[in-house]
């Protein structure tokens, strides 16, 4: 049973991220929080799990992908978002139902020249509230999982166009999650996983803005070696596929990297650090995404 739940928890979970970096506000899901395996989900039971992300960026590009000349950029974000996860014993056509939320809490410093002049500002804050439902299956060599979840707007968001240090974003978002986890040998050392989410927005409350909705894919392949370790690679694509309603053009945003996660089954502890570079950018800003995961089961 405890080399079962090694498996599982060592980075599984669907979860979500507001929007974090406001030079370019487009969906509250911010690519980089998931990786190996993510879209496998824990036995039955009570997880806490711990993100701490990081972002950095002093490039801004254009929607051809080029640096923008006058719109340069220094941004960095650091939030902290403690999230409960149930999964419950009973079942659902054949799927595990579970329960998560979390409330993240969020520092931002963004200053930029931008064809609106130039932007400087910090901001500590709590972000948006985020509730989601789960399925989960677990069959001999796949893992599936599908989810529906709701952002709230509770934290402090911008009241005008254009960048924004502020930690929340001020519309609603219904956001919807699928994935699967192939493991390639019998004995489950290899695995190959996607999670696939998108994104619906609603008007943002000061500005009457509706910003495009999203889809994001995040996908790993990892292999098991020692029993508790994971190494793999992580890699992440995001992209609008509806227009802002101000006429902004669609961003897009890829990035692939590293991820190892130990585990520690007499603690019942797991720990999983990631890092992103993102190497191609559209409409938005450009730069490397660091994300330091524990989880504990109860």
């Amino acid at each position: 049973m405890k080399t079962q739940l090694v498996r599982f928890v060592l980075v599984a979970s669907l979860a979500t991220l507001p929007g974090l970096l406001q030079a370019q506000p487009s969906a509250h899901y911010v690519p980089g929080v998931e990786g190996i395996k993510a879209a496998t989900l824990p036995p039955p039971g009570v997880y806490f799990r711990d993100y701490n992300y990081f972002y950095t960026a002093d490039q801004l590009n254009d929607a051809s992908g080029n640096k923008n000349g006058p719109a340069d950029l220094d941004a960095f974000t650091c939030a902290n978002l403690p999230r409960v996860l149930w999964i419950t014993d009973t079942k659902f056509l054949g799927g595990f139902i579970g329960l998560d939320g979390f409330l993240p809490l969020v520092y931002q410093q963004l200053s930029a020249n931008t064809p609106g002049g130039p932007f400087s500002g910090n901001r500590f804050g709590v972000g948006d509230l985020f509730a989601e439902g789960t399925l989960s299956w677990h069959l001999r060599q796949f893992d599936f999982a599908v989810g529906s979840g709701v952002d709230m707007p509770t934290g402090d968001s911008p009241t005008s166009p254009g960048p924004s240090a502020r930690p929340g974003l001020g519309y609603w978002t219904f956001m919807q999650t699928a994935g699967a986890t192939w493991y390639i040998d019998r004995e489950k050392t290899w695995a190959v996983s996607a999670l696939n989410r998108l994104e619906f927005n609603t008007g943002q409350r000061d500005t009457k803005i509706t910003y495009g909705d999203a889809y994001t894919l995040e996908w790993g392949v990892s292999k098991t070696v020692a029993k508790v370790v994971d190494l793999g690679a992580v890699g992440y694509y995001q992209q609008q596929f509806t227009g802002d309603s101000n006429g902004q053009p669609l961003n897009r945003v890829a990035a692939v990297g590293p991820e190892v996660n130990v585990a520690f089954p007499n603690q019942m502890l797991f720990v999983s650090l990631r890092y992103d570079y993102e190497f191609m950018a559209e409409s938005r800003a450009q730069g490397h995404t660091f994300t330091l995961t524990l989880t504990k089961r109860f």
